[in-house]
């Protein structure tokens, strides 16, 4: 039997997320420059994912292509090694604007590839921007990380890379716990369905 400290892990850290706000937790780094410190300071931590969000000077999440390559030029600088994994989640923007950094050609980005309720909003993904957001990765050689929020997006997951629309082996962050999405259950899994 194997040791467990013998085992590779991965530390995927989100700095931002898209909801905090200094109102919320002074130490929550919204500017870019706060961003690249605080990453820095999980790398030197053992942290070997960064998963990024940018926000507007209100503390507003955004999409701006500009904003995300400042923050990638501060990664690899101050980083040197770490996967930068920027969102295309949809509270930072809608259509596709939420994958105008993807020509930045980062390590990796989000896909959610289906949409559910939030408590007090419809998380929106429709096929037809799923099915951009997965072709722009393709021409930009960005590995999708799969939101899988419910169920069923692991199984659109696995139908897209059947058919070609997501390229190589999934990687999937399984989303559990919010409210009206896939509830924290390891059981779930193994039930036959």
């Amino acid at each position: 039997m194997s040791n467990l400290s013998e085992k590779p892990c991965i530390i995927c850290v989100a700095i931002t997320g898209s909801v905090p706000t200094k109102a919320n937790n002074p130490a929550v780094p919204i500017s870019v420059t706060e961003q690249i410190e605080s990453t820095h300071e999980a790398f030197e931590a053992g942290a070997t994912i960064c998963h990024a969000h940018v926000r507007n000077d209100d503390q507003t999440p955004s999409s701006d292509p500009e904003k995300f390559a400042a923050l990638k030029e501060g990664l690899l600088k101050h980083c040197p090694g770490m996967i930068i994994q920027f969102s295309t989640g949809g509270r930072s923007g809608a259509g596709q604007a939420r994958g105008g950094m993807l020509p930045l050609s980062p390590d990796m980005a989000s896909l959610s590839v289906g949409s559910n309720n939030f408590p007090t909003r419809v998380y929106e993904n429709p096929p037809d921007l799923v099915d951009w957001l997965a072709s722009e990765m393709r021409t930009f050689n960005v590995k999708p990380e799969i939101e899988a929020f419910d169920l069923s997006h692991i199984h659109q997951a696995v139908k897209m890379n059947r058919d070609g629309r997501i390229l190589g082996r999934l990687y999937v962050q399984f989303v559990m716990g919010v409210k009206n999405a896939m509830p924290v259950d390891r059981d779930v899994f193994e039930r036959p369905w």
